[in-house]
């Protein structure tokens, strides 16, 4: 049986939001510590610092909720899997949400958001969206 880490990584997200957690820890990977910097960039998380514990790297991520509770983030979703991928040509990237959320993707120029990769023309793996 094989794991998802970036499955995991979100499915913790998740979770700690519905228990209105302020922070969660999650192991850290270059591929994670990307994918949670591009959720800051994107206004969806507060901050994250890298950190070891018990000698092992770990992320913690803060989360973001507005004056009334509710989280900054409302839903976020892993595309590509590890039993089907899901590659896209730069013309071909789907918006999330009309344009509300972002999809997070795997390119040649790195792990960046959908609006660079149309930018920049190059298509890539979507890893996950977030709206």
């Amino acid at each position: 049986m094989q794991t998802d880490p970036i499955a995991d990584l979100l499915t913790s997200i998740r979770n700690a939001l519905r228990a209105r957690k302020k922070t969660v820890s999650v192991p850290r990977s270059r591929i994670k510590e990307a994918i949670v910097q591009i959720l800051v960039s994107e206004g969806f998380i507060q901050n994250y610092r890298s950190v070891e514990d018990n000698g092992f790297p770990c992320l913690i991520i803060e989360l973001k909720y507005d004056d009334a509770g509710r989280p900054a983030l409302h839903g976020v979703q892993r595309v590509s899997k590890p039993s089907l991928r899901s590659y896209v040509r730069a013309d071909a990237i789907p918006a999330v949400r009309n344009g509300l959320g972002v999809n997070v993707l795997s390119t040649s120029r790195g792990v960046i958001v959908d609006r660079e990769a149309r930018a920049l023309r190059v298509g890539g793996e979507v890893l996950c969206s977030a709206w």
